[in-house]
């Protein structure tokens, strides 16, 4: 009984601190970043170097998107800090890093080609 208490009470914990984790990515958020996350679980933020917009979804590993013109994939990278941290910080912190530092988050980003929707046969 006592170990299913402190597993219970392990779990509490953890979903405390997404919460947290989500309320403070929230602050942070612009109004439009905050009004696109709450609908689509993802935001979009600009690089601060280049100028190109890249999409950030929830999640804690290969969710950013470089967009291209059309608002397409062309790129998705994987980047994160080195610490294990709850969605939302890990979120905050992506954007932070590319809104302020976009060529060095990109160099020691993992890039890897976006998936396609590949039509199934019929």
């Amino acid at each position: 009984m006592c170990a299913l208490r402190e597993r219970l009470g392990e779990l509490l914990a953890e979903n405390d601190c997404e919460a947290r984790g989500l309320k403070l990515l929230r602050e942070w958020l612009s109004p439009e970043q905050l009004a696109q996350f709450n609908a689509n679980s993802y935001f979009d933020v600009i690089g601060c170097d280049s100028g190109k917009k890249y999409r950030i979804r929830y999640g804690s590993s290969m969710n950013i998107e470089e967009l291209d013109d059309r608002g397409r994939p062309r790129a998705c990278y994987c980047f994160l800090p080195d610490l294990h941290l709850v969605p939302g910080d890990i979120l905050l912190a992506q954007k932070i890093a590319l809104e302020a530092n976009e060529v060095a988050a990109l160099a020691i980003a993992n890039k890897f080609t976006p998936r396609t929707n590949i039509p199934m046969p019929h």
